[in-house]
């Protein structure tokens, strides 16, 4: 149960979206822009970004949804859940996406950890400002969006498979469908 009273039962985001409609709307844009916009990095591997973030950050909730939604931009298979946890072991990722994420989990926990040479890093790999820049705010409002679902003790599901529907839901209808 959360640490305030929501006035309903939904989990995660999902249930502090619902209980504060006026400030859903602008977090669901931020979220639909970065994750599902015109961008050379495909959604997927932008989930991804955002998944792995999340993780990172121990927020259950985020991990598994957008972990999903990356899932099904790609085949629909949920073990790339258990494939973030480790780091992309099994997922053929490429070596730009491979520093991308690199740059993800400096800006993860603390900004000022990305460096120059990360920078040149992912440039080397073909990585285009524009897709820096995107990155680094996904990590960064995902470190805001973490923050907000588990600083209020908001619920999450366990089990994988609880996530599918949402996955599906957020690849191929988007989150701007989700606002309440």
């Amino acid at each position: 149960m959360a640490y305030i009273n929501l006035d309903n039962k939904l989990p995660g985001i999902v249930g502090l979206m619902h209980y504060r409609p006026e400030t859903a709307k602008p977090l669901n844009e931020l979220a639909e822009i970065l994750l599902r916009g015109p961008s050379t990095l495909t959604s997927a591997e932008r989930e991804m970004i955002a998944s792995h973030v999340s993780y990172r950050n121990e927020c259950h909730f985020c991990h598994s949804c957008h972990g999903a939604a990356a899932a099904h931009h790609l085949d629909g298979n949920l073990d790339l859940l258990k494939d973030i946890k480790n780091n992309f072991e099994t997922t053929e990722i490429s070596a730009k996406l491979r520093t991308l994420l690199n740059i993800a989990e400096k800006v993860q926990i603390l900004g000022n950890r990305v460096t120059e040479e990360d920078i040149e890093a992912a440039k080397a790999q073909g990585a285009t400002d524009i897709e820096i820049h995107d990155t680094v705010l996904i990590a960064a409002a995902f470190c805001m969006y973490n923050r907000y679902v588990d600083g209020l003790g908001t619920w999450a599901p366990q089990e994988d498979e609880a996530y599918d529907e949402t996955g599906r839901m957020l690849a191929h209808e988007g989150y701007l469908s989700s606002i309440p």
